[in-house]
């Protein structure tokens, strides 16, 4: 690779990624106007904060922070469960609006998305800075919220720009630019770089992003691995990362987690509500046909310590009615009867596609051939009926007592149109707007 800092051009490329302002606050805003402008924050269902809006965070309420430190911060704090179905909503329509500019659009999480615009300038006789302009002003206009827009020559760059103005604010970057961008931005404020990173390039004396691009490229392949390289190669101009229009296949883990009130020590409930994580995170891994071969369970005590297990499954396994016995003995392993748990969760490890030929000489091929063909019903009834139609009698004592949802459930669960179920609502939000007699 030549030495030479950066693009010589403006546009090699064109990358545009939008990243939702307090996203999950600004919907219920758009939802809500009288909300508007007041500290609001949503997670009332978890005990901690899920997300707060612009005027809660200038108070100094943080996401993360428990609920009860957050009415400290604000007594005056509008709290509200996370109303996730309409989340998700509102982020198919950014995507879907994005698309109208670009077939190329990556969903990268429920309110970020990159988009590939190269080579549209011609087709929608519009620059690429007005093209990211268009799709920021019809995602305002048409939902009612914010968002941040980066516009760059890479991933990293744009993603870099994004953040550059929030909220609200659109930056460009353009090749000929990046250094500029660069200077003074701290290294762990660099998509893809952690804590393990930043620390190492403090080391090397390195504290901001120019200087890290600005390595040789030997030092970097020396000191780095893949990751980093491609980190740098994407700092300095050079796109590595393509934006992947596909929807997201493989997974390296899948993880539930499960936050309930009021906090409890009843060994049965908890154990049915670590059974439904299992549950759900395995009907995740039956949707891309994949199994796990490594499990962890943890429980959460009320201070928000972990107690945990792990175990390694006798082959790869997505039915978790055939390794209910192990997730039993990992319960029992880390269960405290004196201690008061908060929340349960399960992570999914070494994720492989999953093959119903291969057994071990201890497994019961007849036996694991009968739940898979009852799982492959179970998930039709799922399509059709809502997710856990068919549950494991483990996790029934939750039908009983209770899912054990801290605050009020929220508008949109709270209504039931023509056709809807309890687990199953039409794809539509609800939306209240004042009118005049």
């Amino acid at each position: 690779m030549s030495e030479q800092l950066f693009s010589l051009h403006s546009w090699p490329r064109a990358i545009v990624h939008i990243d939702g302002d307090a996203f999950f606050t600004s919907c219920e805003e758009a939802i809500h106007p009288e909300l508007k402008g007041k500290p609001l924050i949503t997670g009332g269902e978890r005990g901690i904060v899920a997300c707060a809006s612009y005027a809660a965070k200038k108070i100094g309420v943080a996401r993360g922070v428990p609920l009860h430190e957050a009415r400290k911060i604000c007594p005056g704090l509008i709290i509200l469960p996370s109303d996730y179905e309409t989340y998700s909503l509102f982020s198919r329509r950014i995507f879907s609006i994005m698309r109208r500019y670009t077939p190329d659009v990556e969903e990268y999480s429920i309110d970020e998305a990159f988009a590939d615009i190269t080579g549209m300038r011609r087709a929608l006789h519009s620059s690429y800075e007005e093209i990211a302009l268009r799709m920021k002003q019809d995602i305002e206009r048409e939902l009612g919220i914010t968002v941040s827009v980066g516009l760059s020559i890479t991933k990293v760059l744009a993603k870099v720009a994004s953040k550059y103005q929030k909220p609200a604010g659109m930056t460009v970057i353009k090749g000929r630019e990046i250094p500029n961008y660069l200077r003074t931005l701290p290294v762990e404020k660099i998509w893809g770089i952690g804590n393990a990173t930043t620390n190492y390039l403090a080391k090397m004396g390195i504290r901001y992003a120019l200087e890290f691009a600005q390595l040789p490229e030997k030092t970097v392949l020396r000191k780095f691995t893949k990751p980093g390289v491609e980190i740098w190669q994407e700092l300095r101009g050079r796109s590595v990362y393509p934006v992947s229009a596909a929807e997201k296949s493989s997974y390296a883990s899948i993880s539930k987690t499960k936050t309930f009130a009021p906090p409890t020590n009843n060994a049965e409930y908890l154990f049915a509500q670590l059974m439904r994580n299992m549950e759900s995170a395995c009907i995740k891994a039956r949707r891309y046909n994949l199994a796990p071969h490594k499990i962890v369970v943890f429980l959460k005590k009320n201070n928000f310590d972990t107690l945990g297990g792990e175990a390694m499954l006798s082959r790869p396994c997505a039915c978790p009615l055939e390794f209910s016995g192990i997730v039993r003995n990992l319960f029992n392993a880390c269960f405290r009867s004196k201690e008061i748990y908060r929340a349960t969760g399960v992570i999914l490890l070494d994720l492989q596609p999953d093959t119903s030929t291969q057994y071990s000489l201890f497994d019961d091929p007849p036996q694991a051939e009968k739940i898979k063909e009852l799982y492959a019903a179970a998930d039709e009834l799922g399509k059709k009926f809502g997710k856990h139609t068919l549950y494991l009698g483990a996790s029934h004592p939750i039908e009983q007592w209770g899912k054990g949802r801290r605050g009020a459930p929220t508008t949109r669960e709270q209504t039931r149109f023509k056709g809807e179920t309890r687990r199953r609502h039409l794809g539509l939000p609800l939306l209240h707007i004042k009118t005049e007699n």
